[in-house]
């Protein structure tokens, strides 16, 4: 018989039943599928279907490619990484020493067997994380790995330029991604060894047995010579991105303070991992970590933070120009060389000499061609004259050249796209099927005005109508700068043209390009991808196209690759940006279906706008459409 004063004996967690468990298992996977896989699948065939139909499966395959390997070596390396080293922690002995929780009743559980189970969970949510993370890293790799030299070297470690673009992203991923599993392990490996009593934690007598304090020691050791690579290769690196200074760039606090603080650290670190393999060796792991973390973290305040901070406060700001002036000149320089403006011809000009009808005459092209309007308050005349609808508009005017009536002109051309944010009703209908395109363009000459003081237009008004020998022989606008929506095109609803006084005149859309959808199954896929039943619902098409516009191009393509391809025909697909190229003269004939597929506008505010003309300034070239 039993006292009634035996303290009870500790109770174990009731195991869930067999149908609940599987009613949680099957919930968690039927989450799983409709929030992970459901969309991805979705996303991917999609994406499939329009890097088809625009001649870039084989981009979209690489990328996809790349993405799968990375997610599974990613996740098997993290996976083994994290959880071998929790399983070296445990070992294979049986005899696991208890731990208690009092439930407040004078019950204790046994929840230390419990405990120890859940690290192989966290070991498959840390490895699927870890895969998700580096397969987003497939441009990042293949950049590093052919990357070539761009014959152009920094000031600072005299390293050519390609290595900050190509492959520093990448060692710095790596040498990330091996420092968190190193510190998440380091984690694991000593909760699981205190849970085994092979070790003990301060503020009790600090103590490690040999096969923890060997396991441990590795770790950590290892932890801090990859904290000292990175400082030492990724870190410095990053000084050539300082804003410490006036500009940005390493400035004199940078190399002269931070620089240096950034080798002490990394010495430090190296110094902080042999102490605690000498602390392994003495059996005192303990108290060596406890130092070389202190150490370490003191070192790197003082280096990394104190003394760049008080140097640039005393010695630099009292006379910050006499000091940054050779550093001013480096990132001048610098600059000179990205745009190419270091091969610019400079020359001193009098301005005493007097042009003669004969130097007119000799330079008629470049007088003939000045600009006289400046490009913003163009726009604005435009819009008020030529807009003609509330639901047109501009949205920049650009400059370009053509052989004209035998002349070589420069013009202004700007393109009449449509706003469908204007629309006086916007419906389904409205907005994807009958209003899916600008109309035509206005042209005018950078350096005529007429009597009274407005641009002289050599293209204008709804239909297009020209004063010179330049013809549109299609006006239609599927391509532009304005919106970032999908549209259908090439159904049985009748899209508007254009406005005819009172009437409206309707098109059809008479090209080839677009993703055709009129499968049920594919309907289901973009209604999805996008979110809109009506999609799926809607009574549009037997045959219809779908066009991407800009800000819905799935996945990474080149500069050179976000031309679309000059099929002869304004099919709506995504809208792209423009890169800048050379050209040679053009003949006065104008086609806008090239004006929009071959050459398309610029999808771009100001300041991009302003950074295209210096590219264009670098490359020699023309704007053109």
């Amino acid at each position: 018989m039993s006292s009634p004063f035996e303290r009870p004996a500790p109770a174990k967690l009731p195991p869930l039943p067999r149908y609940l468990r599987r009613i949680v298992i099957w919930g968690l996977v039927a989450i799983f599928v409709a929030m992970i896989v459901v969309p991805w699948l979705a996303s991917f065939f999609t994406d499939w279907l329009w890097f088809g139909e625009i001649g870039f499966q084989k981009v979209f395959a690489t990328s996809l490619i790349w993405r799968i390997v990375l997610f599974f070596l990613g996740g098997a390396f993290a996976f083994a990484y994290f959880y071998g080293n929790v399983r070296i922690a445990r070992g294979a002995g049986t005899g696991f020493p208890v731990l208690y929780v009092n439930r407040g009743d004078g019950v204790t559980i046994d929840i230390s067997r419990t405990f120890t189970r859940l690290f192989f969970p966290a070991a498959l949510l840390l490895s699927f994380l870890t895969a998700i993370s580096l397969s987003s890293w497939w441009l990042t790799l293949l950049k590093g790995m052919n990357g070539v030299a761009l014959g152009s070297r920094d000031p600072l470690f005299d390293r050519d330029i390609s290595f900050y673009l190509f492959r520093l992203p990448l060692i710095s991923g790596v040498l990330g991604t091996l420092i968190t599993l190193t510190f998440l392990s380091l984690l694991a490996t000593t909760a699981m060894y205190w849970l085994r009593n092979d070790i003990t934690l301060p503020p009790r007598r600090a103590s490690a047995k040999p096969r923890a304090a060997r396991h441990l020691g590795g770790l950590l050791a290892f932890w801090f010579v990859l904290l000292a690579l990175r400082l030492w290769i990724v870190s410095t690196a990053g000084l050539l991105y300082s804003t410490t200074g006036p500009l940005t760039g390493a400035s004199y606090t940078d190399i002269h303070v931070a620089l240096p603080g950034l080798y002490i650290s990394a010495i430090a670190a190296v110094l902080a991992a042999a102490w605690i393999v000498f602390g392994v060796i003495r059996e005192k792991l303990v108290w060596s970590a406890v130092w070389a973390v202190a150490f370490y973290v003191v070192v790197s305040v003082l280096a990394r933070g104190v003394a760049p901070v008080v140097f640039q406060k005393l010695i630099v700001s009292p006379n910050e120009l006499a000091r940054e002036t050779p550093y001013l000149r480096n990132h001048i320089d610098a600059t000179r060389r990205a745009w190419g403006l270091d091969k610019v011809v400079g020359r001193d000009l009098s301005g005493e000499v007097q042009l003669s009808n004969a130097d007119i005459r000799a330079n008629a092209p470049t007088v003939d061609n000045v600009r006289l309007w400046e490009r913003d308050l163009l726009m604005q005349t435009l819009k008020q004259l030529q807009e003609i609808r509330t639901y047109y508009d501009f949205v920049s005017v650009d400059d370009d050249r053509y052989t004209i009536e035998g002349r070589y002109r420069q013009v202004h051309v700007a393109a009449r796209e449509l706003n469908s944010a204007s629309l006086p009703t916007r419906t389904f209908i409205n907005e994807r099927l009958t209003f899916t395109h600008g109309m035509g363009v206005t042209m005018a000459p950078v350096n005529q005005v007429t009597s009274e003081g407005l641009p002289v237009l050599f293209i204008k008004d709804l239909p297009p109508a020209s004063t010179v020998a330049i013809k549109l022989t299609r006006p239609q606008i599927y391509y532009g700068e304005l919106t970032g929506e999908y549209v259908f095109v090439g159904t049985r609803q009748p899209e508007f043209d254009y406005p005819a006084g009172d009437q409206n005149i309707y098109t059809n859309y008479k090209g080839s390009g677009g993703v055709p959808i009129g499968s049920f199954l594919r309907r289901v896929l973009y209604a999805f991808q996008f979110g809109s039943l009506k999609i799926l619902l809607s009574e549009v098409p037997e045959n219809p196209s779908l066009g991407r516009h800009q800000g819905q191009r799935p996945g990474p393509l080149s500069a050179q690759h976000r031309r679309a391809r000059d099929d002869g025909d304004a099919v709506p697909r995504f809208r792209c940006r423009p890169v800048p190229h050379y050209h040679g003269r053009r003949t006065a004939e104008v086609d806008p279906r090239r004006i929009h597929v071959e050459r398309c506008i610029p999808v771009c505010g100001p300041h991009v706008r302003r950074n295209q003309l210096h590219a264009q300034q670098r490359e020699s070239g023309d704007r053109r459409l």
